[in-house]
């Protein structure tokens, strides 16, 4: 296990990455802000979707993901069509427009991370892709996971003798 020390410099720099994310999002075409762009690559990487589906892999609330899905679809980088199975709810597509747009990002993401990394070597840009990939596992889908975790706490908590004890208990247990 890592010193405490290492993962104080870890948060740090995780915290700082967001300066990166910002820089990448100024590539973006002015009228696909971020937002945009994720929802455009939600539904290439996932297919057709409704709403809620798409709001839960955002985790964000419904009357966001509204709003972003009403910004694409006037672009007509998306379109929605009745369900088949619910003629109440829609299913949410890229259109040909959308997948070139899309193609179009991943082109220039390329790029700018080529011009950026350029004193890179191939193998410390792997190493990079490894060790990302290898904490985006380490944490899984957070999402889920929170998720899990409440109703984990709750049902824990349920169990828990409720009279009083000397037991101090942390956060995390």
């Amino acid at each position: 296990m890592a010193a405490q020390s290492q993962y104080e410099e870890l948060a740090r720099q995780l915290s700082a990455i967001g300066a990166v994310k910002r820089e990448m999002g100024r590539i973006l075409p002015q009228d696909c802000p971020p937002a945009s762009a994720g929802v455009l690559t939600l539904l290439d990487r996932h297919g057709e979707m409704r709403m809620g589906q798409l709001a839960e892999l955002l985790a964000i609330d419904m009357s966001v993901t509204s709003r972003h899905v009403a910004h694409v679809a006037e672009r007509g980088w998306i379109e929605r069509q009745p369900d088949p199975a619910d003629k109440r709810s829609r299913l949410l597509r890229l259109t040909p427009s959308g997948r070139e747009l899309l193609r179009e990002l991943a082109e220039r993401y390329t790029q700018s991370l080529a011009r950026y990394l350029d004193d890179w070597s191939d193998a410390d840009v792997g190493r990079l892709n490894e060790l990302l990939a290898r904490l985006r596992t380490s944490f899984g889908d957070c999402r889920t996971r929170a998720h899990h975790d409440a109703h984990h706490d709750t049902r824990r908590d349920a169990r828990h003798d409720t009279r009083h004890d000397s037991t101090t208990r942390t956060p995390a247990g």
